[in-house]
């Protein structure tokens, strides 16, 4: 799984920081996602999946390896 965020529309509410913090966190100047783990293992894939799910601007885009967005 690949993952990716847009930043530009990010509003900063912090879920998925809170979802999958080994994969999202947010910045400390504006609360905006920073992406940690762009290939996150196996393990960590329900819980980004979980993430995409719940940001209230889906700003996060998942993509299985040689293939189109997902999200």
């Amino acid at each position: 799984m690949d993952v990716h965020v847009d930043r530009d529309r990010c509003l900063g509410a912090g879920m998925c920081a809170l979802t999958a913090p080994q994969v999202f966190d947010q910045d400390e100047e504006e609360g905006l996602v920073v992406l940690l783990d762009a290939r996150p293992p196996q393990e960590r894939h329900a819980a980004v999946r979980v993430a995409a799910g719940v940001c209230p601007a889906s700003v996060i885009t998942l993509t299985r390896h040689g293939s189109s967005p997902a999200s």
